[in-house]
């Protein structure tokens, strides 16, 4: 590129050369995605961006859908995507998913159009003070003030910074531009050496005193943005490989969640929930140490024994700070450093009694799940969770609203259940609108989800069937807030109460709902049924209608056969 000329622009056209040298300098550095929320402030922006052909440009309707549709690009291709939105409230429903974005360091670049300074604070529409808009929850914000020509040489710098901050989470530029709002872009600033490029730095392994001497240990292997997605993740993600190595040199038990994508390891532990509702076998193998490897399962019977154990707990990776306990002895980058510190190795036996009680538990649960469904049963919340596991389309993923699905999904999908979760806030906003953000980057998805939580995100359907994205969604209808009844509110409280605060039935048709936006839509009874539609491009919506009453049934009841099992096995303490 060339330097801008002396040449007098207007103001639109200094505008227009701003954008266009912001968004070249993105695309050399690898951005290849860009969300628009449509609005005229952000016109400048907007053009700038849909001049470029090297930017796949997604235009949706719904800025809060919009604002997770970036989410799941980025969770999908650990780059950020870009996302545009124009003045006012239009920003602030942006809110929900960079928060997730920076529980979960998942990349993305914020850009909030904003009025220019003359019309702040007089009661000029679409007018409000979005400085420091999203507080923490960004990596970076900086607000250059309306484009000004004889800093133009500033614009490449200020693209390559926010690069920089957005390998680790969202960043925000909030840009005020003045009117006339549609310009021509002259020349852009040449590019100098100091310009973006996608880059990710390592850390040096280091000692880790806490594992000397620790022979009975357990490794945990969370997930973390992107880690069970991105191909190649990125290399402060571990990789499935990197624990088999850690196991490998411990002779540890790998209790692995599903977005960790490691159950298919010879050590993996999947049913871990309910073997160590096993009140025997669960203090009989408290261990010495745990390293846990990115964010927690969501599995609280886990947390607990943690937690009640005394282990120390050796934190390898983020995303961000994860010592909620406050029982992280101490954090370090890579598995490589906890490797490099293991100087003794745990007894065969006690891997053994772990891995065996885990083959265990896998054939209660398959006993108690797989059987009656292929006999033709009634399907149970817990066995769609294992049927969505077992039919994840080739080449594609599964997103799991962080609720109930994600519990069922963790604790009874079994070795195959691999995918991703928004578990940074663990909010249920968003979900199918994630899903769409991760099909969007050319992977098949399949949305296992609530009822509550889809209803939430039914604008997330507005101009699905346009996208030519093959987004899968199952949800699971209880009508109502499903998780609910497993807490004390839900004995502790009169039923109409618990209903009124808790359960809060909507009785919205889910089918007829997602027929509205023009989408195939069906119910499904059978395992049969539902297989056959896992088995179809999407996008398509498939209902399944469950009773909450029933479903506490149902968990009891796969709890207490692994605990049967488990006693008849003799591997009890």
């Amino acid at each position: 590129m060339t330097e801008s000329s002396d040449v007098l622009l207007s103001q639109a056209d200094v505008q227009a050369t701003f954008c266009a040298t912001l968004v070249d300098e993105w695309i050399a550095a690898g951005v290849d995605h860009a969300v628009v929320a449509p609005g005229s402030r952000s016109t400048p922006m907007a053009l700038a961006i849909a001049s470029r052909p090297e930017l796949a440009v997604h235009v949706v309707h719904d800025e809060r859908v919009a604002a997770f549709v970036a989410l799941g690009l980025g969770v999908a291709t650990d780059r950020p995507a870009l996302l545009l939105c124009t003045s006012g409230t239009a920003a602030v429903n942006f809110h929900p998913a960079v928060v997730e974005a920076g529980l979960s360091d998942v990349p993305m670049i914020v850009l909030t159009a904003d009025r220019p300074p003359e019309l702040i604070g007089v009661g000029a529409p679409q007018a409000i003070d979005q400085t420091g808009l999203y507080g923490t929850s960004v990596r970076w914000f900086h607000d250059p003030g309306v484009p000004d020509l004889p800093i133009g040489k500033r614009w490449r710098r200020l693209a390559t910074t926010a690069m920089v901050h957005a390998r680790t989470g969202p960043v925000h530029l909030n840009l005020p531009f003045r009117e006339p709002l549609v310009g021509a872009a002259a020349p852009l600033p040449a590019r100098d050496h100091s310009s973006a490029r996608w880059a990710w730095t390592g850390s040096r392994p280091t000692a880790v005193p806490v594992l000397a001497g620790k022979g009975r240990g357990v490794i945990l292997a969370g997930g973390r943005s992107g880690s069970a997605l991105t191909a190649p993740p990125s290399p402060v993600s571990a990789r499935p490989e990197q624990v088999a190595a850690l196991a490998e040199a411990t002779g540890w038990p790998v209790l692995a969640d599903p977005p960790s994508g490691c159950r298919h390891l010879d050590g993996a532990v999947t049913a871990f929930d309910s073997i160590l509702r096993h009140a025997g076998f669960a203090e009989a193998h408290r261990p010495d140490v745990v390293i846990r490897v990115g964010r927690p399962a969501a599995s609280k019977v886990l947390t607990q024994w943690v937690v009640t154990s005394g282990a120390p707990v050796v934190q390898v990776g983020g995303p961000g700070t994860i010592d909620p306990d406050g029982n992280v002895a101490v954090r370090v980058e890579t598995i490589e450093e906890v490797i490099a510190a293991v100087d003794s190795i745990a007894d065969p036996a006690w891997r053994d009694d772990w891995l065996t009680v885990s083959r265990t538990a896998e054939a209660a649960i398959a006993d108690a799940l797989d059987r009656p469904l292929d006999a033709g049963a009634e399907l149970t919340e817990p066995g769609v969770a294992r049927i969505v596991a077992r039919h994840r389309p080739a080449g594609g993923t599964v997103v799991v609203s962080a609720s109930m699905p994600m519990r069922d999904y963790e604790w009874f999908g079994g070795p195959t259940a691999a995918g991703y979760s928004n578990r940074g806030a663990n909010g249920i906003d968003g979900v199918v609108s994630t899903a769409i953000g991760v099909a969007l980057s050319g992977r098949p998805v399949v949305v296992l989800v609530g009822d509550v939580a889809f209803v939430h995100d039914a604008g997330a359907l507005t101009a699905l069937r346009r996208r030519g994205v093959d987004v899968r969604i199952v949800v699971v209808d209880n009508d109502g807030g499903g998780i609910f009844s497993f807490l004390p509110q839900a004995t502790a409280l009169a039923g109409e109460r618990f209903e009124q605060l808790f359960g809060t039935p909507h009785g919205t048709d889910v089918v007829i709902l997602a027929a509205a936006h023009g989408l195939d839509a069906v119910t499904v009874a059978t395992a049969d049924e539902l297989r056959a539609r896992l088995e179809r491009p999407g996008p398509h919506v498939t209902h399944v209608a469950t009773d909450r009453v029933a479903n506490v049934a149902a968990h009891a009841a796969l709890h207490a056969a692994v605990t049967s099992a488990i006693d008849a096995s003799g591997r009890d303490s």
